[in-house]
This record gives C-alpha cells, structure tokens and sequence, in this order.
C-alpha cells in the first residue's frame, strides 16, 4: 500500500521521505482493564467456593490432620437437617449415596461439619450411619479458637 503525505504532487524522490513511519507502542490500557474485571469476578467468586452449607462450627484446640485426597462433607445445621456435599439428604440415604461416590473405596475421608447447637445424639446417629455404610477414616470438623477450620479425629 502506498500513500502520498502530501506536499508537492512531483511524486518521484520527494515522496519516500514521507512514509508512514511504524507505531511501535503497545497499548496496555484494554488488558488492563480486562484484568481488573477478572480479578473482581474472583474476589467475589472465591467466597462461594467454600463449602456451601452454613453451619456454626464449635471452637476446639486440635491441630488439623493432612490427607492427600479430597474429602467428602456430611453437614448437620442446628435444625438438624442432612447434606452430602451442597444435597440435601436423611440419614437413612446417607449410607447408600456415599457408597455411590465412593465406589469401592471405603478409605475415603470422611469430614462430618456439625452445627455447634444440634444435639449431640444426632451427630452421632450420622457418624453411625457412615460407620455402618464401611467408611472408617471419619473426623468432626470444629474451628479453632483463633477462627480458623481444623479436623479433629474421632
């Protein structure tokens, strides 16, 4: 593509002079913006991600157990309603529905969240439930007193 500046019409030499020079800036202003937005969208996303019933935990002083493996969540809230994960369940399908996730690995861990308020008869009957599904690596999650989630073994 060529193209005349302007000036004096004689084209020839005089015309080389005037070509269009290279603009060698890059402009960042649309990435920047771009990465303000996607770290919004993560600080208001990465809240959500935790585990998704609320329940009030009780304060304990127990150091937290490492696994290598990603644990399954029973949850009890304080009106004593069951859920596996973010699902709701009774008691009675918790055994069968860990079964199917689990498949034949009863190793999986197993984290009961227990609602500081729920009686402790009906945590118990969901850890009964779970023992009795064969699951045996079960611990209670409580937060520590300095308001940081830790799990304690049974």
């Amino acid at each position: 593509m060529g193209a005349s500046l302007g000036g004096g019409g004689s084209g020839g030499r005089d015309s080389r002079r005037y070509r269009k020079q290279r603009f060698t800036e890059i402009n960042v202003t649309p990435m920047v913006d771009v990465m303000l937005v996607l770290l919004i969208i993560f600080m208001v996303t990465a809240p959500m991600l935790t585990a998704g019933v609320q329940v009030d935990l009780p304060k304990a002083q127990a150091s937290p157990l490492q696994g290598q493996d990603e644990p399954l969540t029973v949850s009890v809230q304080a009106d004593g309603k069951v859920f596996l994960q973010k699902t709701p369940v009774t008691v009675e399908e918790l055994g069968p529905k860990l079964k199917a996730i689990a498949g034949e690995k009863s190793d999986t861990r197993i984290f009961v969240r227990g609602d500081k308020n729920v009686d402790y008869g009906r945590i118990m009957h969901v850890v009964g439930e779970i023992n009795g599904a064969g699951f045996t690596k079960v611990a209670l999650i409580t937060e520590q007193a300095t308001g940081t989630s830790s799990r304690q073994r049974e």
